[in-house]
């Protein structure tokens, strides 16, 4: 079909309203239409630019005609509009904005809500029920051009410092004088090379795709390491001379408003760097004493910003729908455990955006907020103002919530009032620090609770690591040999060997999983294909880009409730609930390796008994 009737047909319902309340002649429509496919423009801005009409009138006449509201747009706040949910392509081919996200309902402002088409593809991009609202063209126009600009602008800033580090470095000096340890140095000269060295380690860190950065100065003449933390591993980035350790410091506290002159204690703060540099990123920033009378310094970029979708967090289909069966009950307990830096975090903010709808009021109790959604409402926890993760549940608990969400459940205040609350009829999420789901109900009744009243709670308990994820682009494929998948099933079945079915069916039993991976994991030929990590450009010669997330789902059932009652060890409990289905960290990492995302290698590292 060609441009023009596709025009005419998606815009054909403005256009009749225009012509039918004596706005245009037909003619008018006809010219405007022609104008507008030789001009690839839509059919209400180059109408605008025709000036037959104004944008007011032409917005005026679109809600009259379809009921839709009309906003002044002019009256919002850039700031506030959800970023990142629609394609840049079709806002400005079609002039769209997400105006306001809520639940699963999309407020979209429109200046033809007569074109079905754009409707549509807004839909299927977000996911979400589109609300249209009526803005007018000129206004959404003017924003749509401060948006470009700031955007190549921001490209522009990230592209015109071509100044390596190396530059900088030789800029800087390498000469043995003594250190610089006055503030002065750095503030009365804002534009100095360390001021310079500062933002580039800051944005190299951030296109790098790393978590952390890590300033490690040493005593007398040897040279300050800086480290990025990526996929999980730290790796080397530059060197420092020794003399602008203290000035390097010094620059960081000033950047998060810490006390420059304390340096003998720890301290902690957050960089906003929009501030000093391109990036509209935080950084959480930790300073802490080390031996020789100098500072490390770590800082934690929090750049995620915006929850995953669930479908994104890579659970097995048994244990996706075993979660979202947790997750949608009423009320009760749910918690996801693991180490420092698993996830435990971003997995919540996930479950809580699947059940972030209108009608529901969710708490967040954090330390540090990190990830922001909107619908909920989030505290941070400040306890020396007496804001403790305890404090928070309380006050919660007297503002109507539905659903509560704890940073973390440390002590037996925090984790009682967890278990009351969710047996008061409120659900309940909460992460552990611990190394599997069965051993987290041991260090739960290890605080002192109740086992009646925690058993009752309980929905259940996700464990989770971040193995490395094969690089895509490199990783290389081979065919297993049939050792290699006779010592991966062994492996495999080695926790299953305590359940009653395979006490019963012995060698029958682990049979059948090998059945079970023939049909999953093996080509037409009856061969599993498994990869190895190789190297190249895109991975820096690591082999593995990204990481994959390794799961195991205990879920609160009958048996294992009668567990926590009777104070059972833990491998009977994990025997209860190997029998009724779940699978072990281990177990999930090896099926991961089975579909080629990671290696055995990764699995048993982060997987370790």
């Amino acid at each position: 079909m060609p441009a023009a009737s596709i025009l005419q047909t998606s815009l054909s319902g403005l256009a009749r309203a225009l012509v039918q309340q004596g706005r245009l002649s037909e003619y008018d429509v006809e010219a405007v239409l022609g104008e507008a496919a030789a001009n690839s423009r839509s059919f209400v801005s180059q109408l605008i630019a025709s000036k037959k009409l104004s944008a007011l009138e032409v917005a005026e006449v679109a809600a009259q005609t379809f009921g839709f509201p009309l906003v002044d747009f002019d009256a919002l706040d850039p700031e506030q509009l959800p970023k990142d949910i629609l394609d840049k392509k079709l806002m400005q081919a079609h002039r769209v904005v997400a105006l306001h996200k809520r639940g699963n309902r999309l407020h979209l402002a429109v200046t033809d809500p007569s074109n079905l088409q754009v409707l549509d593809d807004a839909q299927f991009q977000t996911g979400l029920v589109v609300d249209p609202v009526i803005v007018e063209d000129d206004k959404i126009g003017r924003y749509m051009e401060s948006a470009a600009k700031s955007d190549t602008e921001l490209k522009k800033l990230m592209e015109e410092d071509t100044t390596s580090i190396g530059d900088l470095l030789h800029n800087l000096g390498d000469d043995t004088s003594e250190e610089v340890e006055s503030a002065d140095d750095i503030t009365a000269a804002s534009d100095n090379e360390l001021v310079k060295l500062v933002n580039k380690i800051i944005i190299d860190a951030y296109n790098q795709n790393a978590s952390d950065i890590h300033i490690e100065p040493y005593p007398g003449k040897k040279k300050t390491r800086i480290r990025f933390r990526k996929d999980g591993s730290l790796v080397n980035y530059i060197e420092l001379p020794a003399h602008y350790r203290s000035p390097l410091v010094t620059r960081l506290k000033i950047m998060c408003d810490l006390d420059i002159s304390e340096r003998r204690k720890p301290q902690d703060g957050k960089i906003k760097f929009k501030k000093f540099g391109p990036l509209d990123i935080e950084l959480r920033v930790a300073t802490c004493p080390t031996q020789g009378g100098v500072e490390d310094v770590v800082m934690r970029i929090l750049a995620a910003g915006k929850p995953m979708k669930l479908e994104q967090l890579g659970l097995a289909p048994k244990n996706m729908e075993n979660l979202k069966s947790c997750v949608e009950k009423p009320y009760g307990l749910f918690f996801v455990c693991g180490p420092t830096g698993s996830g435990k975090t971003t997995t919540l903010h996930s479950v809580l955006g699947y059940l972030n709808t209108p009608d529901t009021k969710i708490w967040t109790a954090e330390d540090p907020v990190e990830i922001t959604q909107e619908g909920l409402r989030q505290v941070q926890m400040n306890p020396k103002a007496g804001l403790t993760f305890a404090t928070a549940m309380r006050a919660f608990l007297r503002c109507d919530p539905d659903i509560i969400m704890v940073g973390e459940m440390r002590d037996k205040e925090t984790t009682s009032i967890g278990v009351e609350a969710s047996l008061t009829g409120h659900l309940v999420f909460a992460t552990l620090h611990t190394n599997s789901a069965p051993e987290s109900i041991v260090r739960l009744l290890d605080m002192g609770m109740d086992p009646f009243n925690f058993a009752d709670a309980l929905l259940g308990i996700l464990a989770q690591r971040l193995a490395k994820r094969l690089c895509p682009k490199c990783k290389k494929p081979y065919v297993a040999s049939q050792e290699e998948m006779r010592l991966m099933l062994d492996e495999y079945c080695e926790e299953l060997r305590n359940t009653e079915r395979f006490k019963r069916e012995g060698e029958a039993a682990q049979h059948a999983i090998h059945e079970e991976w023939m049909q999953r994991f093996a080509n037409d030929k009856g061969q599993f294909m498994l990869y190895e990590a190789v190297g190249c450009d895109n991975c820096d010669s690591t082999g593995y880009r990204g990481r994959v997330g390794l799961h195991e789902l205990l879920v609160g059932t009958d048996p294992v409730k009668k567990h926590i009652q009777e104070h059972a060890r833990v491998a009977e409990i994990v025997a209860t609930a190997l029998q009724q289905g779940m699978r072990t960290l281990k177990q999930d990492g090896m099926e991961k390796v089975l579909q080629g995302s990671t290696d055995m290698r990764q699995v048993r590292a982060v997987c370790i008994k």
